[in-house]
């Protein structure tokens, strides 16, 4: 008989960012041991110690940072996906950053939709863990990719996410996917039974977060009030 899992939790920890309970119907992608199938797509890193995902993906619309990688790596408790360029930045600049990333504890590398094969090779060879590359429609190339050292490939099309999984699915079969679940358990349920392994999931806003905290406050001390 299958039991269920018992939680330990404290007061002061019980308000956390939970990802939505249908992700664990995903397969899951298994590396270094470590299975993995939820992944939160945040660079804040107060919502990065106060969540139950698995994992956590770390790109943002600015040139990578060793400093921001660094930052988010040590204030972590989970794994990192760290995010390595391949739009604007490219080439050396990638591989190294890849390095960095690899070297202060990352469990892989992500290279954005545009990033040229050439930089694919350049990290692939420098690094011992997944390269990760982002596809963002089913016209996004990726064989030469996969050729080059992609490991894994994170989807990202939007509204259409599931059926550009569904493509990729039917043409690879063993293929490691993570793609974006949408907003709703609907949509991530879709994208799981097209054929993704793991679903990155996009958290509340810190701003939007704190707004509700502060409003249960006010609720709280407009009833003391009242009494």
């Amino acid at each position: 008989m299958k039991r269920e899992t018992p939680e330990i939790m404290t007061d002061l920890r019980k308000d956390i960012v939970r990802v939505p309970q249908v992700i664990r119907q995903a397969s899951g992608i298994s590396i270094f041991g470590r299975k993995i199938r939820s992944i939160i797509f945040t660079t804040d890193i107060a919502i990065i110690r106060n969540t139950d995902a698995d994992a956590v993906i770390a790109v943002y619309p600015f040139t990578p940072h060793p400093a921001i990688t660094k930052s988010i790596i040590e204030a972590a408790d989970i794994p990192v996906f760290s995010g390595v360029g391949g739009g604007l930045t490219q080439g050396n600049r990638s591989s190294y950053m890849s390095m960095f990333a690899e070297s202060q504890g990352s469990i892989g590398v992500v290279l954005n939709a545009p990033t040229p094969v050439e930089t694919v090779k350049m990290v692939a060879e420098v690094v011992d863990i997944p390269v990760v590359s982002t596809v963002t429609s089913t016209l996004t190339p990726i064989e030469e990719k996969l050729e080059a050292g992609v490991k894994i490939i994170n989807i990202s099309a939007g509204s259409r996410t599931a059926e550009t999984v569904n493509f990729f699915r039917l043409q690879y079969p063993d293929l490691p996917i993570i793609a974006t679940g949408g907003p709703s358990e609907k949509s991530i349920l879709e994208t799981i039974e097209a054929g993704a392994n793991a679903i990155t999931y996009t958290p509340p806003s810190n701003g939007e977060l704190f707004r509700r905290k502060m409003e249960h406050y006010r609720k709280e001390e407009q009833g003391q009030s009242d009494s």
